[in-house]
């Protein structure tokens, strides 16, 4: 607007405001990704991750008590280590299968952790999965315990030839390698998700096992370790399965999601779970 008004001239122009953005406040957010975590779909992925990973613990713990009751020195016969990576491997493939598409079929909390850590659920999601993993892994070795008279749940232990932390490098490796395979199987680049992928994510967990069965287990899970010493009652060198795989797991998420097959955030949000 031009204004000509006395007998200055002067010359006025309106330019319009800059939009003004306006931040909603942290609680409001932290608020409203809380209800999300409480919505009935959430609640159906909870129990689903309970479901899933009270089988899978299930299995692998309980293949593991079978190959001690038909070999008393299992620790020497390497028949045991078949057998057991065996069972994780289908166990693992069986219940990613049942719970793929409730859930997203994490079954591990380095998986959900990684997942957190990469944006793909929330931070409330991601705590609710872990109270679900851990509570399901807790009462598939109390059942264990409970309806095999005379064994002893067995735990995941170090060999004498490894150290604390070279047992939490080689579990972090593995599950490094787990998780990968995770995300490279979900992936809705590589195509729509077939049993493939699924049953890729299975041998893997199986050639993690046979790979550091007779060094540090071969868990590369957390869940299946807490619940097999909670029962047990020694949570000796308990940080050794916690520490190497979520380090694992938070490392081959980024790499994946930043480096390698970088894309936009909500490309590979699709088809992870909540």
């Amino acid at each position: 607007m031009i204004s000509d008004k006395g007998p200055h001239r002067s010359a006025v122009i309106d330019m319009p405001l800059p939009p003004t953005i306006t931040m909603a406040p942290s609680s409001v957010i932290v608020t409203s990704r809380f209800h999300e975590s409480i919505t009935r779909h959430a609640l159906r992925s909870y129990l689903s991750e309970f479901i899933s990973t009270f089988f899978y613990v299930f299995l692998v713990v309980g293949s593991g008590m079978s190959s001690r009751k038909l070999m008393p020195d299992a620790s020497l016969n390497p028949t045991s280590l078949v057998v057991v990576a065996i069972a994780s491997a289908f166990a693992l493939s069986c219940v990613l299968y049942i719970a793929w598409d409730i859930s997203g079929g994490h079954v591990n909390p380095a998986v959900t952790f990684a997942m957190a850590v990469g944006g793909h659920v929330s931070v409330p999601t991601a705590i609710f999965y872990w109270v679900a993993q851990l509570i399901a892994s807790v009462m598939a070795c109390l059942v264990l315990r409970v309806i095999v008279v005379g064994m002893h749940v067995p735990t995941y232990t170090i060999a004498e030839e490894m150290t604390g932390f070279g047992a939490s490098v080689l579990e972090g490796i593995l599950t490094f390698v787990l998780v990968y395979t995770v995300y490279a199987a979900r992936d809705p680049r590589r195509g729509p998700m077939s049993p493939n992928g699924i049953l890729l994510v299975g041998f893997v967990a199986g050639a993690g096992v046979l790979a550091a069965g007779p060094f540090s287990g071969g868990s590369m899970n957390p869940a299946c370790a807490f619940g097999s010493a909670t029962i047990a009652g020694s949570f000796r060198n308990q940080a050794v399965y916690w520490v190497g795989p979520l380090i694992g797991a938070t490392i081959a998420g980024l790499l994946y999601d930043n480096v390698l097959f970088r894309s936009f955030p909500t490309e590979l949000s699709e088809g992870i779970g909540v």
